[in-house]
């Protein structure tokens, strides 16, 4: 079952690159009692990700934390190391944009959001979407019929709709 607006967001265990490695971040207590903003990519340095989801929330970071919003997290079935690397290259590390991990997809196949598509090399990955989360309840969501395609899952179109 896909999670739809007025669900609670299941407790998962993400990864996220620290200082010494790999590092546990449970979800639950990441957004209990806080605004944050969640949004999901098929994967790390793929072009859409790279070129205009992340983008997208870099632009408006600003305007989130003027409407009350906490943290910024993105997740990616990816490992700690591509994600830690892409936060660099991306700018999302000096944004305070935070980079969890799902490698083993759990998380994303725990909220419907998980889809596969050999020709392109992405299986078991996450489809693209965004979603405004308050106390662990999901307000607003926007998913992307199609994993090439960021128009309502952006960083514009989630700001709009708070």
């Amino acid at each position: 079952m896909t999670i739809s607006k007025g669900d609670k967001l299941p407790d998962a265990t993400l990864l996220q690159l620290g200082a010494n490695g790999p590092e546990e971040v449970s979800l639950g207590e990441r957004i209990k009692g806080r605004k944050v903003v969640i949004f999901a990519v098929p994967g790390a340095y793929t072009p859409t990700c790279h070129s205009a989801h992340v983008p997208s929330f870099l632009r408006t970071k600003d305007q989130f934390a003027d409407k009350g919003v906490d943290e910024i997290l993105c997740v990616s079935v990816n490992d700690p190391f591509v994600l830690g690397a892409w936060a660099k290259d991306t700018g999302a590390d000096e944004a305070g944009i935070t980079m969890l991990g799902d490698p083993e997809s759990s998380f994303t196949k725990a909220i419907g959001m998980d889809f596969t598509a050999p020709p392109a090399g992405l299986v078991a990955r996450s489809k693209r979407y965004a979603m405004l989360v308050d106390d662990g309840t999901v307000t607003v969501l926007h998913l992307e019929e199609s994993p090439g395609t960021c128009e309502v899952s952006g960083g514009e179109a989630l700001l709009a709709a708070m």
